[in-house]
């Protein structure tokens, strides 16, 4: 069967979800190498609502067309006079973010993995988008940078909240205060990409492919279980694994799931 469009007719986002469950989220404003105008915005956050109402999602590969992942704020739209009825930047208009972070941290909040596939320029808000995924695949020659200082401005796209635990402190202090460039290959070193790889999107969806043949109720859990794990102490940690570890294993039909995966998977004592 053909891939399944979820966004028809958008000029900014597409996504085609596949029978396995995987949904390739791709921007599509390839000619402005996928800069953030207001119309970007409100396309990927329109995407994000659709991904968490899409029935038999597992895993989402996000990634660009054209020659770059995503620019970052496009700079021509700088100019635009906001809106009256536009929301002051403290308010909290989707959960604890505002609009431009949304964009960002919506990856974090979806119940399924998301992993990004990076390439040729990953600047600014585009590096914050691409850091709300759980797993980043970047070409060894993206172009990347923290952008925002070079205009006068700090990092206000969620980053502080998704480079915790990815970024050593010093480094991103660093990175910030100097908006520097650096390759795909340095952020691998630095902890802001994964992997890296010469058909980035391939990667990805490889791993998407892996992922989507997994128990989804597990998959699920564990995003759970990740995305508190910086904020909970110890025992509130190990009081949450027991709570999704007996939410699976309580349901017959997902604990028979789990035993028939248990004996295709299992080592052959002659193999080990």
């Amino acid at each position: 069967m053909a891939a399944k469009q979820l966004m028809p007719g958008n000029d900014r986002v597409s996504i085609e979800l596949g029978d396995d469950g995987v949904a390739q989220v791709r921007f599509t404003r390839g000619d402005k190498m996928n800069a953030l105008d207001p119309e970007m915005f409100e396309s990927i956050i329109e995407a994000g609502f659709v991904l968490e109402k899409t029935e038999g999602l597992r895993v989402v590969v996000l990634s660009g067309e054209g020659r770059a992942f995503c620019a970052g704020l496009d700079t021509s739209s700088f100019g635009r006079t906001p809106s009256s009825n536009e929301p002051d930047l403290t308010e909290r208009t989707y959960g604890n973010s505002n609009k431009f972070q949304q964009v960002a941290t919506q990856w974090r909040k979806l119940p399924v993995p998301v992993i990004a596939a990076l390439h040729g320029v990953c600047f600014g808000g585009g590096l914050q988008i691409a850091s709300g995924a759980d797993i980043r695949i970047a070409h060894p020659e993206t172009r990347m940078a923290i952008m925002e200082l070079k205009w006068g401005l700090v990092p206000d796209m969620g980053g502080y909240a998704l480079w915790r635990g990815v970024v050593r402190d010093d480094v991103l202090r660093e990175l910030v205060y100097t908006n520097r460039e650096f390759s795909g290959e340095e952020a691998q070193s630095l902890g802001l990409a994964t992997y890296l790889d010469a058909d980035p999107l391939a990667r990805a969806t490889a791993i998407a492919s892996d992922i989507a043949n997994r128990n989804p109720h597990a998959i699920r859990a564990a995003k759970r279980l990740s995305a508190g794990m910086m904020d909970r102490d110890t025992d509130a940690i190990l009081l949450e694994e027991s709570v999704e570890q007996h939410a699976i294993m309580r349901t017959k039909n997902q604990m028979e799931a789990v035993m028939a995966g248990m004996q295709k998977r299992a080592p052959k004592f002659e193999d080990v």
